[in-house]
This record gives structure tokens, sequence and C-alpha cells, in this order.
């Protein structure tokens, strides 16, 4: 095989894959989504069950008992795959601009096709200003995954809350129990999606 030959196989196999990696961000992105919707349907499901058991108070706790474990276990299983999903979606991303910058360096030399996949090569600015983004700790605020992470930890802080409240402490210092209890666990999350971003 001679060098034009294998020049036109290897632009072959990276057509190929950019397009493979376009697919999987597609997907990633599809099964966030279609996560994020079960979750937040069963909780409104569950808020819907309360009030029509909220008129019958022997119902509330039994109801609240079963419930609570239920959406937060759901919950943080869908937090823990939202994050998987985020981080394959962003080393699919650094991939394709790895590609797109092969593109440029071969093809498109003294053009701008591709110029963003050059500027800073292999850095985190590089990759995400492909998709109009800047890397940094307050964009993380924006995934799906933080999104479910704020409602978990809403429901960390009110399982805190009730249980507190059942064990006979005045409403008040229950609510401010149970809210320090849901900052902890937001933050936590907020940490945990931090680590595990390439970002």
């Amino acid at each position: 095989m001679n060098d034009s030959e294998r020049e036109q196989a290897l632009l072959t196999a990276l057509t190929t894959e950019h397009f493979v990696l376009q697919t999987s961000r597609s997907a990633t992105v599809t099964e966030s989504v279609g996560r994020a919707t079960i979750f937040l349907s069963l909780l409104s499901a569950a808020l819907i069950g309360l009030g029509f058991v909220s008129g019958t108070g022997a119902l509330v706790r039994p109801y609240l008992g079963a419930v609570l474990p239920t959406l937060v276990v759901t919950g943080v299983l869908t937090f823990l795959r939202l994050v998987q999903n985020m981080v394959e979606n962003e080393v699919d991303l650094e991939r394709m601009q790895r590609i797109r910058a092969y593109y440029h360096e071969r093809f498109a030399a003294g053009q701008e096709f591709f110029i963003d996949a050059v500027s800073g090569a292999g850095t985190a600015q590089a990759t995400w200003s492909a998709v109009g983004s800047r890397p940094g700790r307050a964009q993380l605020l924006l995934t799906t995954a933080l999104m479910v992470g704020a409602v978990n930890a809403l429901l960390f802080g009110l399982g805190v809350t009730l249980l507190t409240a059942l064990a006979g402490l005045p409403t008040g210092p229950a609510i401010g129990v149970g809210s320090a209890v849901a900052l902890l666990a937001f933050a936590a999350q907020f940490a945990y999606v931090a680590r595990a971003s390439t970002a």
C-alpha cells in the first residue's frame, strides 16, 4: 500500500469514526433525557399520590415511608448514570476534536475550517469551544446530572426533616436540620460531578 492509499484509508477511517462518535454523543444525550424524564415523572406521580392521601392523616406517614426511600434510591441511581453519560459525552467530544484538528492540519492549511479544534489543541477550552461552552465548575450547574442532584438534595432534606420531626424535634429546628442536610447533599453531588468531569 503506497502513501496515497494509506492516507485515503486513514481519511475514510477517521470520517467513519467521526460519524460513530457523533452518533454516540446523540445516544448519551437521548439516554440522559430519558432517564431524567422517568425520574421526574416518578416524582410527579409521588406528589400527586401525596395529594390524594393527605386528606387522611393516618395514611400520610406510611405513604411517605414507602415513597421517599423509593424516590431517593431512584434519584441516586439516575444521578450516577447521568454523570457517566456526561463523562462519555465529554470523551466523545474530545476525540471528535482530535479528528477535526487532523482535518485542519492535513487538508485546510491556511483556511478557517476546523480552526477551533486547533486553537489550544488538547485543552478543555478547545474541546468545549466546539459546542459554544467554556469549561469550568459553573458550567457543571447546567448539567442534567446536577439538576437531578438538586432534586435528590431536596428529597434528602425532606426525609431528614420528617424523621427529626417524628423524633420530637420542634418544626423550626427540624426544618433547619433538613435544610443543612439538603445543602450538604447538593455539595457532595456537585463535588462528585466535578471530580468525574474531564473539563
